[in-house]
């Protein structure tokens, strides 16, 4: 449960730093991409049952 609360929770993050946005078009791909990243190891983590 608390892994797809998780999940959900770095999905929206991640659609709220993407650079196609006004206020964060000056940001560039560091947000996203470190989210992106966090993403990834929290889904690896939660399908292999460690979290």
């Amino acid at each position: 449960m608390l892994g797809t609360i998780l999940i959900v929770i770095l999905v929206l993050l991640l659609l709220g730093a993407l650079p196609s946005w006004p206020y964060s078009s000056g940001w560039g791909y560091y947000p996203s991409g470190g989210l992106g990243l966090i993403l990834v190891i929290v889904l690896i983590l939660v399908l292999l049952g460690r979290f």
